[in-house]
């Protein structure tokens, strides 16, 4: 099945070729009901070009409510899926490199197209693998104020979708520039999930979501999304800052990233259970 990248994935790969003009010149349909054109919306989100590969240095720092920091790195490796690649869904493996206290922890994601999607956290303290349930992919990834589903991905028919009617919307970057925008909710068809509801600013010439406000059960906005940084690499559009907050627990979680390289040739391998556990040896 076909799923909406988002949050860490969707943040971190949130990229449409430079070149692609497919992507860069579709303009939303005339017509249509909100519905729609939500739809319509999310589909260029989806099946922007991100390139077949990636490899990326990351920085993270988590904040606690008394404001006291505690920092990681880690590395991110990503493969496009789908027909004519060399695997069927897309491959994400994410691997701690600092502190020792963490180090080599990881999580590997398949998607599978016609299937559920797997989850692997390797735990070397343990020195075993657990697969997260589905139950699981909305709890907090490793104490950060991501979850694994926002590592992973959210499947994409799980959600109904509005483009909500604001025509003046823009969003401003840390250089004070502003950009057209639009805004997209998107409402799981299962209400009783963590986080059931997504209203996010897609910006118009790059189809990037900069900002997500991501609401619980009550509908209380309890999380924000926000990037700081946007920019082209190698021709790519890149999140290279970005930060999620959670409103509620008045933590949150900044990434930046340190080394991006695209196209660089990985194979279905770097990808496997024995390379999940690669890192802890």
């Amino acid at each position: 099945m076909s799923r909406l990248i988002s949050c860490f994935l969707f943040l971190l790969f949130l990229n449409i070729g430079a070149g692609n003009e497919l992507f860069l010149t579709a303009q939303l349909p005339v017509g249509g009901t909100p519905a729609a054109r939500g739809a319509w919306l999310a589909r260029q989100v989806e099946d922007r070009e991100t390139g077949r590969d990636a490899r990326l240095a990351l920085r993270m720092k988590l904040y606690d409510r008394q404001q006291r920091v505690r920092e990681r790195a880690l590395t991110m490796t990503l493969m496009k899926g789908g027909a004519g690649r060399p695997v069927p869904g897309d491959r994400t493996l994410v691997r701690f490199t600092y502190p020792n206290d963490i180090k080599g922890t990881a999580l590997l994601v398949w998607e599978h197209p016609t299937a559920d999607d797997e989850r692997f956290l390797y735990l070397p303290a343990l020195g075993r693998v657990r697969r997260i349930a589905g139950s699981e992919a909305q709890e907090s990834f490793v104490g950060s104020d991501f979850t694994y589903e926002d590592i992973g991905g959210r499947e994409f028919d799980d959600f109904d979708y509005t483009l909500v009617d604001r025509p003046d919307a823009v969003w401003t970057d840390a250089s004070g520039a502003t950009h057209p925008v639009y805004t997209l909710e998107s409402r799981r068809r299962d209400s009783s999930a963590r986080f059931p509801r997504i209203v996010s600013l897609v910006r118009r010439d790059n189809f990037v979501v900069v900002r997500a406000e991501i609401y619980n059960r009550r509908d209380e906005r309890q999380k924000l999304f926000e990037a700081r940084r946007v920019e082209q690499v190698s021709g790519y559009w890149t999140v290279l800052d970005m930060v999620m907050t959670d409103q509620q627990q008045r933590t949150r979680t900044e990434l930046g990233l340190e080394k991006v390289e695209y196209d660089v040739g990985l194979t279905a391998d770097a990808f496997s259970r024995r390379e999940l556990e690669r890192g802890g040896s």
